[in-house]
């Protein structure tokens, strides 16, 4: 029997071969609203996520979700994330369950440099459609789905380049 200790779990790690067809957008056009993006890889081989968000028709946001087969992050302690921003606050989500209605948020600020973020899994606070519920922080074992949204009560461009995101 063998055992392999190992500080960090990859979830994604960009590069010029990646295959991010299950990397899915979704935006503020679900409910009527008028907000654009789109996802690709740029020639260094990061993930782009960019474009505009409206306010038009009661709109406001983009969201980028990336779903995965379930993994176990017992153990765990954060999320941490490569990136390049463009200044502007983004929402990081988690869910433990891809069926879940609710996602497990918290709010990172970029400062348009590549920067790694790090988030504490427990300091994930539950919401479901922009209001936090009253349930207790991200405590799951489990993990099925992570994404960005950004959604700041702006009409704003905006760019967000993602380099690699593991748990740690």
């Amino acid at each position: 029997m063998s055992i392999i200790i190992s500080n960090s779990m990859q979830i994604f790690d960009f590069n010029k071969t990646s295959v991010i067809s299950d990397w899915r957008l979704v935006n503020d056009v679900v409910m009527g609203g008028r907000s654009t993006s789109e996802f690709y890889l740029n020639e260094d081989g990061n993930g782009v996520f960019t474009g505009t968000i409206s306010l038009e028709n009661n709109g406001g946001f983009s969201f980028l979700r990336y779903r995965f087969d379930e993994k176990n992050i017992e153990g765990f302690k954060k999320v941490s994330i490569r990136l390049k921003g463009d200044g502007k606050e983004y929402q990081f989500r988690a869910k433990p369950n891809k069926y879940n209605q609710e996602s497990y948020m918290r709010v990172f600020k970029t400062n348009g440099e590549w920067q790694t973020i790090e988030i504490l899994l427990s300091d994930l606070q539950p919401f479901f459609r922009g209001r936090k519920l009253d349930i207790s922080n991200f405590s799951s074992s489990k993990l099925e789905e992570v994404g960005f949204l950004i959604g700041n009560k702006s009409n704003e461009q905006f760019k967000l380049v993602i380099d690699s995101i593991a748990l740690k």
